[in-house]
């Protein structure tokens, strides 16, 4: 003879003082404790990569230069530029290569940044590379 053999087949109680609790609250009783909340974030964070601003020599600062001129003066034709620019990250050090690709709407000399037609604002001091259709040669006229 086992050792609930006088109550297995007795029905189940229903306390009339406490009403049942559903059955969805009832599996959140039971779901797993997190105890180090945030801590996967914190880990991807970590692991996340970022690269480190270059210090570009002069002959690469007069290249830029010489770009941002041709665009400058060739504003009127609206050119187009693809323009590769280092974004800092805001969490920790080094930042992302960003590239935009369109129309020149303006170069803003007092602020040093340049304007694209989509609203993309780039400071002069971030700005890596310049490809463009400024008569379409601009590197051939370097």
């Amino acid at each position: 003879m086992g050792q609930y053999d006088d109550i297995i087949h007795l029905p189940h109680h229903v306390s009339a003082r406490h009403p049942q609790m559903p059955a969805s609250d009832r599996a959140a009783q039971f779901s797993p404790f997190a105890a180090l909340t945030g801590y996967e974030a914190a880990i991807a964070e970590t692991a996340r990569l970022t690269d480190r601003k270059p210090e570009l020599d002069e002959s690469k600062k007069e290249e830029l230069d010489i770009k941002l001129q041709l665009i400058r003066e060739h504003l009127s034709m609206k050119p187009q530029a693809a323009i590769t620019y280092f974004v800092p990250d805001s969490r920790k050090e080094g930042g992302s290569y960003f590239q935009v690709t369109g129309t020149v709407k303006k170069i803003e000399d007092r602020e040093h940044r340049i304007i694209m037609e989509n609203g993309t604002s780039i400071p002069f001091h971030d700005i890596y590379e310049i490809k463009g259709s400024v008569a379409e040669n601009m590197d051939e006229i370097l």
